[in-house]
């Protein structure tokens, strides 16, 4: 800028803009952010499936606090079943389903057996109880994870834990690796 101009020439002021265009009207152009690049609906549908996953039976009581529970899959060896009924794989998680309502306990399940299976765990340790509280109606709670456990691809097989391991109030679960 040179000594002899002012600054607040109008002139000055054209120069330093440069060329201009007219708007066509005074409003702003305001394009939506685009959305994000996770699936919206996605976390909600998991959680959506996780409570269906586990549908009750109707009578889920039929079971007595003495009874055992076994299940195994069509495939699994029956040396494998022995040694999971004797104890003999390390149990890797435990969950304890006491004091639980059914649909806190149908929840807490399917997250525990999806977090173990994702932790790379093969035998968990999940303790129902013997429902000996339960009054007339049995083992409520027994029951419904014989249940729900049967409805789950990822269980290749469970049974009722030796009784120093909570015996027919606690069962261990034998998991399908992740893949």
């Amino acid at each position: 800028m040179k000594s002899d101009e002012d600054p607040n020439d109008i002139g000055h002021f054209l120069r330093a803009v440069g060329a201009v265009r007219r708007l066509e009207h005074d409003r702003a152009e305001v394009h939506p952010p685009p959305p994000s690049a996770r699936a919206g609906k996605r976390r909600e549908d998991e959680r959506e499936v996780l409570n269906d996953l586990l549908s009750d039976p109707v009578n889920a009581t039929d079971l007595q606090p003495g009874d055992e529970l076994r299940f195994m899959r069509p495939g699994v060896s029956h040396r494998a079943f022995r040694n999971l009924k004797r104890g003999q794989y390390r149990v890797q998680e435990e969950l304890d389903l006491h004091g639980l309502f059914a649909g806190e306990a149908r929840r807490t399940v399917a997250e525990f057996l999806n977090d173990a299976r994702s932790a790379g765990h093969l035998c968990v340790r999940v303790v129902h109880g013997k429902g000996l509280r339960s009054r007339q109606q049995g083992p409520v709670l027994k029951g419904l994870l014989d249940h729900w456990l049967r409805q789950r691809d990822d269980v290749l097989a469970f049974c009722s834990a030796p009784p120093a391991d909570g015996g027919t109030g606690a069962v261990y679960v034998l998991l399908r690796r992740a893949s």
